[in-house]
């Protein structure tokens, strides 16, 4: 009896564990999270030595801005940030001395509206076009030698020291030098002058006029002169 029942436990044992087996067999793989919409400020949180650049772009609400563009266009982002150690080397108060407008100027200037892959930059055209604005006065060349990728600004002259972060639609490079463009680093040219108005020259007849004119007043005021001594002289010899 007892062997029967240590026969039925094993066979039951057994039965369970079948089913179990092709339960899990059956049961489909639980699907990978989707990843989450790329953040560019905990990027550069997690690379390190990007602190001030981070606060200014949130200061500059350019943070949310940049994420909101990622998840909207399919040209991408190429975002060139200068390292905590490039903004210590500034002139001491040219961050304080930027107005607010100059700021938000200032950390478009590091952002083109377009991906472009390291290998890339040996085929596109300079300047390139950032978010603060193209011309003569935003011009952003990068060009490459050798190994090495040269930015230049027409003020800052430097070099891309790293790839921070690259997928498909979003490049990061560190820059160890402040992008300073033109428009807000040097001065405006002034407007130009107003042409001045030249008085027309004097005609002959006009001359003439004036001649006359100045001639008839010193005239009638002599008139008015004798014409009052004469009769003052009149009075006098009437009263007498």
């Amino acid at each position: 009896m007892d062997r029967l029942q240590h026969l039925l436990i094993s066979l039951y044992l057994l039965i369970l564990f079948i089913n179990l087996t092709k339960t899990t067999a059956q049961s489909p793989a639980p699907a990978p999270a989707p990843p989450g919409p790329t953040n560019v400020i905990k990027i550069l949180k997690k690379a390190g030595h990007f602190k001030t650049f981070i606060r200014l772009l949130k200061s500059t609400q350019l943070d949310s801005n940049l994420n909101s563009q990622l998840g909207n266009t399919n040209n991408g982002l190429t975002i060139f940030a200068p390292s905590d150690t490039a903004f210590s080397v500034l002139k001491t108060g040219t961050l304080r001395s930027l107005t607010d407008q100059e700021k938000l100027e200032l950390m478009q200037f590091h952002i083109v509206p377009m991906f472009i892959s390291s290998s890339q930059f040996e085929t596109v055209s300079s300047p390139l076009k950032t978010h603060a604005g193209s011309g003569a006065r935003f011009q952003l060349n990068v060009t490459a030698s050798g190994n090495s990728l040269n930015i230049s600004t027409g003020l800052t002259n430097t070099t891309i020291s790293d790839t921070v972060y690259m997928d498909t639609n979003l490049a990061i490079y560190q820059v160890d030098k402040v992008l300073l463009p033109l428009d807000i680093f040097t001065p405006k040219p002034a407007p130009a002058p107003a042409p001045e108005l030249k008085a027309e020259p004097e005609s002959p007849d006009d001359a003439v006029s004036k001649k006359d004119i100045s001639s008839g007043v010193s005239f009638a005021m002599l008139r008015d002169t004798v014409l009052f001594i004469a009769a003052t002289v009149a009075a006098i010899s009437f009263s007498l």
